[in-house]
Parts: structure tokens; C-alpha cells; sequence
């Protein structure tokens, strides 16, 4: 399923960064409900702290990370005047990357690693746009799951700017200055977004990051109860992903398709009986109750998404590298230049082919790659692979996420 955002600016980001932050509340209650029923059991009363002492000792913490990130973001201020004489982007994915294992593997406990990535996101995202804000543009409106992808990569400070179709992202990324733009290219369950791969052929841009998502839906309602819905509204992705438990639990009351659940979100928090399938920060931002989380019938649910920008990476470091690719029309083309991957080692995680547009009967083949060459060995066997093809692109190199929960 596909995300869509709005635009947003420093004055509103507040309200983004506590809508990351109410996310968590509904995995994480029974969580810290759970550790600290534990942690109060094996104390015994006496040992229970004062809570004037713990707290007059959480102001004097909390002044000194006020203090350090101060520090911290006039130490940023400088790397952007840096960037900015040596005409580098602001956008550094590798290094972000890098940043956040340090972090992770720095830290003794007891914050969870997923809880310091989620702060560092913050602190990173705040940071880019200290050293000069750049416009995100996404597939709209503000809510749908390509927005909130958005959000949970670049961060709540981005300045993010939604867009009517997959084109005019593209559009605004390639020719009209937009540094960034969030598609999504693939889901474990849909497959690939055919669209996005012929787009790729038609516009100069350049992968810059991936992002795994994770699609749970839940059922959301000014209603207090299931049986008090009378409709349900959605885009017909998440209906039809969704198709079983609605047709246990709500039989016989209709379904109304639309062209985004952020879209039938805003039309169901003006309803009483009404209630929308989606992403379950919407019911945050329309004040309305959750009546079901996790309602789709697959629930192993995830959407890579790519972030593109005008310009190729300019780091050294290859984790993974998407190439378009065309070959000659002679027998065993392909299995020549599978053969030369095969033997310098480059793992392939995806290979597919499109129609040619333009040309019948012609077609261009999508590829990730994985291996652990340096920069300019791998130069060396990119340059081995074109010789086989007819044309080669790189799209990109970037940092290989792992899918989080």
C-alpha cells in the first residue's frame, strides 16, 4: 500500500513528533505495563524511591540534554556550512546509518534500540533542517501510509509537500527542485508497482535510501462499538486486504472505496456510525477510537519504499546498487550477465522485467544488488556487466535496510 503527506513546515512539526511518538502507545502499553508490574513485584516497599528526589533528578538531566543537543545543533550548523562551500547535499544517508548504529551499539540500557532510533531520527531530522530545510514530496493527502513512511524516515522536521500521483513526484524531484521524494516500489504481498519501475525509465533521478514498512491495519469510528458501524470506507487496497475479517465481523454492512484511507478518514471523523480501514495514527489525528487493530488477513504486511533525489550519492560505500538494464537480442544475453555476477560474488535480492515502452516486444529488466566490494573494484565489475548489456543504468547506491518491527 502506498503512503500519501502534506505539506509541512518547522511551525507544525511539533505535531508530527507526537504523532511518532502516540504511535508506539498502542505496541508499547502492555510492554511497560508488563516490566514494570515485574519491576515493582521483586521490590520490596522499602526500597521504593521518593519520587520528589527521582524527579528533581530528571529536571537536572533533562537540563543537561537540553544543554548537549544545543551544543550538538551548532556543531550541525557548521557541517552544513561545510556542505554547503563543497556543494554537498544535506542529505547523507550512509552517515545518518552510521550514526545510528554507533548509538545502538554504544548503549548499556535500559532504552530499547528502537526507542533511541526513533530519538536520533528526531535529532538528525531537526539537524537537516537547521543546516537548510528541504522539501519532501510524496504521494498525498497527509495519512496515507506513504506519508507516514515519510515521517518515520526523514523525521517530523522534514518540510513535506504531497502530490497527486507517482509522476508528479518524479516530476518535482527530476525538474521542478524538490531535493527528496518518498515512492513506494514494492509489497511482500501486492509485488511491485509497475508504474514506479517505467517511471524510473523516464526520469534522471537517483535512489538515495530504502524503507521498509510495516502495513497492519486497524478499524477506526466515532462509534464506541463494532456493531454500531453501519458503513465502512476505504481505498479498496486495504478493503481487499482486509476482505475475511470484514466479512466476519461486519457481514452485511457495506463498503465504500476511495481514493485514499486518508481520504475516507476525513470523511468518517464527520460521521457517527461510519468507520474507515488504515493506518492507525489516523485515528490520532481525527479523534477517533480504535475499535480493532490488526485486521488484515496477512498480517506479515510490509511496503519497501525508496527515497530519490536529483543527484547520484556521493559516498563510497556500496551496500546495495538498483541498475536498469537492456540486453542484445541474441541467445543467452541474460545468462551471460548472470554468470558474470555470479562469479564476482554480487548477490541479485530482485530481478524482474518491464515492457519497453515504446518499442513492442523489447524489454527492460529492474535489479537490486548486494556484495561487498570497494568502491572501485565494484566500478570495475559494473563496468564487466555493461559490456554484456546493450544499455546500463545505475539507479543508485544505498544503504540496505533491514525491515524493523
Amino acid at each position: 500500500m502506498v503512503p500519501v503527506p502534506e505539506p509541512q513546515g518547522p511551525g507544525n512539526s511539533h505535531k508530527h513528533f507526537f504523532a511518532v511518538l502516540s504511535s508506539k502507545n498502542l505496541t508499547l502499553k502492555s510492554e511497560q505495563e508488563s516490566g514494570l508490574e515485574k519491576l515493582m513485584g521483586d521490590m520490596d516497599k522499602s526500597d521504593i524511591p521518593d519520587l520528589t528526589d527521582l524527579r528533581v533528578k530528571i529536571d537536572s538531566l533533562d537540563k543537561q540534554i537540553v544543554d548537549l543537543l544545543n551544543q550538538r545543533a551548532r556543531v550541525s550548523l557548521g557541517v552544513g556550512r561545510y556542505k554547503a562551500a563543497h556543494n554537498e547535499p544535506i542529505y547523507k544517508p550512509f552517515r545518518e546509518q552510521e550514526v545510528m548504529d554507533k548509538i545502538a551499539d554504544s548503549s548499556p540500557g535500559p532504552l530499547p534500540d528502537k526507542h533511541l532510533r526513533t530519538i536520533y531520527r528526531e535529532i538528525m531530522s531537526s539537524s537537516r533542517h537547521l543546516q537548510r530545510p528541504e522539501r519532501v514530496v510524496y504521494l498525498g493527502p497527509e495519512g496515507t501510509f506513504s506519508y507516514f513512511a515519510a515521517i518515520e524516515h526523514m523525521g517530523s522536521s522534514a518540510a513535506l509537500t504531497p502530490k497527486g500521483d507517482f509522476e508528479e513526484i518524479f516530476r518535482a524531484v527530476a525538474e521542478e527542485g524538490a531535493e527528496l521524494g518518498v515512492i513506494p516500489l514494492e509489497n511482500s504481498i501486492e509485488g511491485t508497482v509497475g508504474q514506479v519501475v517505467d517511471l524510473f525509465m523516464k526520469y534522471k533521478v537517483s535512489i538515495q535510501a530504502e524503507v521498509f514498512s510495516r502495513i497492519s491495519h486497524c478499524l477506526m469510528s466515532n462509534a464506541d462499538r463494532i456493531e454500531d458501524v453501519e458503513v465502512v470506507y476505504s481505498h479498496p487496497q486495504p478493503l481487499g486486504q482486509c476482505r475475511d475479517w470484514l466479512r466476519t465481523h461486519l457481514r452485511d454492512v457495506p463498503t465504500i472505496p476511495m481514493e485514499s484511507s486518508a481520504e475516507a478518514a476525513e470523511v468518517v471523523a464527520g460521521k457517527k456510525a461510519a468507520a474507515v480501514v488504515g493506518h492507525a495514527k489516523l485515528a490520532d489525528m481525527h479523534g477517533m477510537n480504535i475499535l480493532a487493530q490488526s485486521i488484515e488477513d496477512l498480517p506479515d504486511n510490509w511496503t519497501r519504499f525508496l527515497i530519490i533525489g536529483s543527484s547520484p550519492s556521493q559516498e563510497d560505500k556500496r551496500d546495495k546498487t538498483t541498475i536498469l538494464f537492456t540486453l542484445p537480442d541474441k541467445a543467452g544475453a541474460l545468462a551471460r550477465v548472470l554468470t558474470t555476477m555470479a562469479h564476482q560474488s554480487i548477490n541479485i535480492t530482485k530481478l524482474e522485467s518491464r515492457p519497453f515502452r515504446g518499442e513492442k516486444w523489447k524489454y527492460v529488466f529492474f535489479a537490486d544488488l548486494e556484495c561487498d566490494l570497494g568502491a572501485e573494484r565494484y566500478e570495475d565489475v559494473l563496468e564487466d556487466i555493461r559490456q554484456q548489456c546493450h544499455t546500463l543504468r545505475v539507479l543508485g547506491t544505498y544503504p540496505t535496510q533491514e525491515e524493523r518491527q
